[in-house]
């Protein structure tokens, strides 16, 4: 089958030529709405397109038909757990119930709310084996920087905390296999980054550990499995290591989606948990968010959770803001809802059978790991979790890269993979397949990536993609020259 994606040259919705510039236009416009509306307050134009609703539709259908996405085919990228999204979490989480409901109602008059947050916020306690959740924290890397923040306040606590001059704990460590979130959270928390280096194994050095724990550290923040898709086997040695130092563990969440139902992060000795539900718990994520990262915390540092806390009392669900000891609000509100609300669905639905989700995932990261070894050099151990990181390194033989790799898998309908990431392998190329994926999607992937090794694929590389609705474009420009926004756009267009 060949894959083509739609291409439309479709303007942007300011360039469709029509705007509410007339202020009598305006002014019909506000009496045909409703009365009450000040003079004053009225402007005399309105930067705004004015569309039918066809025109709309058409338009945002147009633009999806120009993406690739998780409901229009395989996309392996690594770490990033891009699993299909359960139909039936959104029906749920569209029915009139949910989306009328206002986060500023009363704790009366949004009970049901209350309650689903505080089943899912016992719900991850379990799976995470930690003792309290926030649901505040709107993405993985959002659930660091409170992480952080929860750290620091209780390292303050203890008259520990980090001081100017550079004395106290100050430092927080990270294995150079860490996710890139980690250090800068740690960093904008206030903390100094210590990097250490992983052994020849691709786990955590112990001894490079060692050096670096003492009483300027704060915490120790660890991925398990780590990037590579391996799991960590002296975790509970680190864990005492961390300790025995005075510090804390923190456990990055990007790879739960490897280990539910056998261990938990608490059981391992993390004192720290974030959760990615819109990774492991299939909500739809990307193209920044909603997202969604709780975090959960051991008994001795739940008073510093953010506020308010979900409580029940005298038989109601209430939301608690007597905590003098919080790090205090860090989202509006209580969160991203309707990514709870789906992550909340998707753990009922499995229930007890989470456990298989995560056979699942690990069986098919496997599968694929063993059929691409050949062609692909997969340093480090054999076998991995729930991802695992090739080498691109022999397409430098008939001068390709990894990233052509990927640019021309995009011509066969697969989205890439994660790519040079983690930086301690040679041109990485780190594929999570997850477990929603079927036998014969995974051999359709591993023989596309095969025939791409071979000499006369490979030599094609450079010039795609060609079936995509964007081919290659200037990676070094757009990096350098960002054009976000319709604005941006303008400015840059007037230069």
């Amino acid at each position: 089958m060949t894959f083509r994606q739609a291409t439309h040259d479709e303007p942007t919705v300011f360039e469709h030529g029509r705007f509410w510039k007339d202020a009598e236009a305006l002014k019909d416009l506000v009496d045909r709405i409703g009365d009450g509306i000040p003079d004053a307050l009225l402007r005399k134009d309105l930067d705004l397109p004015s569309m039918t609703e066809g025109e709309v539709v058409r338009h945002f259908v147009k633009l999806s038909q120009m993406n690739h996405g998780v409901d229009t085919g395989f996309y392996p990228l690594g770490s990033c757990t891009m699993k299909y999204n359960p139909k039936v979490s959104e029906r749920l989480a569209g029915l009139p119930g949910f989306t009328s409901l206002h986060p500023d109602q009363t704790d009366e008059e949004v009970q049901g709310a209350l309650e689903l947050m505080h089943r899912l916020e016992e719900q991850l306690c379990i799976i995470g084996g930690v003792d309290a959740v926030s649901l505040q924290p709107a993405a993985g890397a959002h659930g660091e920087f409170l992480g952080m923040l929860v750290a620091r306040a209780y390292h303050e606590s203890i008259g520990e905390g980090p001081e100017m001059d550079g004395t106290g704990r100050h430092e927080v460590i990270v294995p150079d296999t860490a996710h890139g979130t980690n250090p800068a959270s740690a960093a904008m928390a206030g903390y100094d980054v210590v990097e250490i280096r992983s052994n020849e194994d691709g786990t955590v050095d112990l001894d490079a550990l060692q050096a670096a724990l003492g009483p300027s550290t704060a915490a120790f923040m660890l991925t398990n499995p780590n990037t590579l898709g391996i799991f960590e086997p002296d975790v509970e040695r680190i864990a005492a290591m961390v300790h025995e130092a005075g510090a804390l563990l923190y456990y990055d969440g990007a790879n739960l989606n490897a280990i539910m139902g056998k261990t938990t992060p608490g059981a391992m000795g993390f004192d720290i948990v974030h959760f990615n539900l819109h990774k492991t718990f299939g909500t739809p994520h990307g193209g920044g968010g909603p997202g969604s990262g709780p975090v959960g915390v051991t008994s001795k540092l739940e008073r510093f959770l953010p506020v308010p806390r979900i409580v029940k009392k005298d038989g109601l669900f209430r939301r608690d803001w007597d905590c003098p000891e919080s790090v205090g609000k860090i989202h509006s509100y209580l969160g991203n809802f309707g990514i709870l609300l789906r992550a909340h669905v998707y753990i009922e639905l499995f229930g007890n059978d989470l456990e298989k989700v995560s056979e699942m995932a690990v069986l098919n990261s496997n599968y694929l790991a063993a059929r691409l070894k050949e062609a692909y050099p997969m340093p480090f151990k054999e076998l991995r979790k729930h991802e695992f990181v090739l080498s691109g390194s022999r397409l430098k033989e008939c001068g390709a890269r990894t990233i052509d790799l990927a640019k021309h898998l995009a011509d066969e309908g697969f989205h890439p993979p994660t790519v040079y990431f983690p930086l301690i392998v040679d041109e990485a190329i780190m594929i999570e397949p997850t477990e929603t994926e079927s036998l014969e999607t995974l051999d359709a992937f591993a023989e596309t990536m095969i025939r791409f090794a071979g000499d006369d694929e490979c030599k094609t590389m450079k010039d795609t993609p060609k079936m995509t609705s964007v081919q290659r474009v200037d990676e070094v420009k757009a990096a350098k020259e960002m054009v976000l926004t319709w604005d941006l756009r303008k400015d840059a267009d007037n230069e």
